[in-house]
C-alpha cells in the first residue's frame, strides 16, 4: 500500500469518527483526543492533517457536501427525460438532506454565544456552497432540456430565475415538512412542482 494511499484511508477514518463524534456529542465537547482515540492513533499524529478542531469540522461538512452533490448527480445520471432528471434531482436532494439533518442538527450543542455564532456563519457559508453547486447543475440540466427540444427556450435571466424559484421552493417543501414533522407527502409534492414547471415553460 503506497503512502498516498494508507493516508487518504486514515483520514477517510479520522473524518468519518470525528462526524459521529460530533453528532453524538456536539462539536464543543468532542476534543482532538477524542477523535485520535476514536481511531487508535496518537493525538500529535493527527496534526498532520488538521492543525485545529475546526479545521476538522471544515473538512467534515466539505465530505458531506461532496457526498450530496455525488448523490445528486449519480440520480440525475441515471434519469432519462428532462423532467425525470429534474425531478430525481429533487427527489434526491430531500431524503439526502434530510438524512443528514441530526448531524447538523447536533453539531451546536452546547456552544456558548460566540461560538454559536461563528457556527451560524459557517452554517451560512455551507448553504451558500451547497446553493451554487445545486444551481450549477440544475442549470446544466435546463440547458441540455432546452438544447434537445424538451423545453422551452429561455434567456440567460430567466434560467437564472427559474432556478432560483425551484430551489427556494425546494427548500420550502422541506422546511413545511420539518416543522410539521411529516414526510409523507414528499414524493408527491416534489412530483408536483415538477409537473408544474414542465407544463409552465411548454405552454
Amino acid at each position: 500500500m503506497s503512502a498516498t494511499i494508507k493516508d487518504e484511508e486514515i483520514q477517510d477514518q479520522l473524518l468519518q469518527a470525528a462526524k459521529q463524534l460530533f453528532q453524538v456529542h456536539g462539536f464543543r465537547k468532542v476534543t482532538i483526543d477524542d477523535i485520535a482515540k476514536a481511531i487508535g492513533k496518537a493525538r500529535s499524529s493527527l496534526y498532520y492533517y488538521y492543525k485545529t478542531k475546526e479545521e476538522i469540522l471544515d473538512a467534515v461538512i466539505a465530505a458531506e457536501i461532496s457526498e450530496l452533490m455525488d448523490a445528486i448527480t449519480a440520480a440525475v445520471c441515471r434519469a432519462q427525460s428532462t423532467e425525470e432528471k429534474i425531478e430525481a434531482f429533487f427527489q434526491t436532494q430531500l431524503h439526502t438532506i434530510l438524512e443528514k439533518r441530526r448531524f447538523f442538527n447536533a453539531l451546536d450543542e452546547g456552544m456558548d454565544a460566540g461560538e454559536l455564532s461563528g457556527y451560524l456563519k459557517t452554517k451560512l457559508a455551507v448553504h451558500q456552497q451547497i446553493r451554487q453547486k445545486e444551481g450549477a447543475l440544475l442549470s446544466r440540466i435546463i440547458t441540455e432540456g432546452t438544447r434537445h427540444g424538451e423545453l422551452t427556450k429561455l434567456s440567460h435571466k430567466d434560467q437564472e430565475d427559474l432556478v432560483f424559484v425551484l430551489l427556494s421552493s425546494l427548500h420550502g417543501i422541506k422546511r413545511e415538512m420539518v416543522i410539521r414533522n411529516d414526510f409523507s407527502n414528499l414524493e408527491s409534492s416534489v412530483h408536483i412542482l415538477v409537473r408544474s414547471m414542465i407544463l409552465g415553460l411548454n405552454l
